[in-house]
């Protein structure tokens, strides 16, 4: 099974619409979205085509293929535009023998982590920067930001399949990995 890994949508449609495009274009079966969806926070500035009701209607189209964990921005009201929960702290999954758990990263982070084993997953957005780190004895994980990427880094996003992390750029093109093995 391939993921499809996101975060900070922040509500812009074109980059909803291309993280879409990307979706399909990867022939992922879910869409595992790591917060910050709707609305685009009072630090950041508005984001191209900033329309949070046409980003809910774009997600809601994936209602039975795209799970969510709650950022700092979202609120119940945004759960009521969503036919999908997006209030969860965290969700785990199971990559062979790892665990990943998976968060926004404004609560449990590298500062504040949860308790992982040697080489288990810490997968979170939040910074808006793409990260691969291993110096905390777990690996910590970020696919950066779909549309308002920081630090110089590209919209992006991470796929995962057979335990084998990539990041890539919107338009598709790779520019790190991670097997877990390693």
């Amino acid at each position: 099974m391939k993921l499809l890994i996101a975060s900070d949508l922040h509500g812009s449609a074109l980059y909803c619409g291309q993280l879409l495009e990307a979706l399909e274009r990867e022939g992922a079966q879910s869409l595992l979205l790591l917060g910050d969806l709707l609305y685009h926070g009072p630090r950041n500035a508005l984001p191209p085509e900033y329309d949070p009701q046409k980003v809910a209607a774009l997600l809601n189209g994936l209602n039975c293929r795209v799970f969510c964990v709650r950022g700092n921005c979202e609120a119940e009201v945004d759960q009521m535009m969503l036919r999908f929960p997006v209030l969860g702290d965290y969700c785990l999954l199971q990559a062979g023998e790892r665990l990943v758990f998976a968060t926004h990263g404004h609560q449990y982070n590298l500062q504040t982590p949860p308790a992982l084993k040697a080489g288990d997953v810490l997968l979170h957005g939040h910074t808006h920067v793409p990260a691969k780190d291993c110096s905390a004895g777990f690996w910590y994980l970020n696919p950066g930001s779909v549309s308002i990427p920081k630090e110089d880094s590209p919209h992006s996003y991470m796929t995962l399949e057979e335990g084998t992390f990539r990041w890539k750029d919107l338009s598709g093109r790779e520019y790190e990995s991670l097997a877990l093995g390693e």
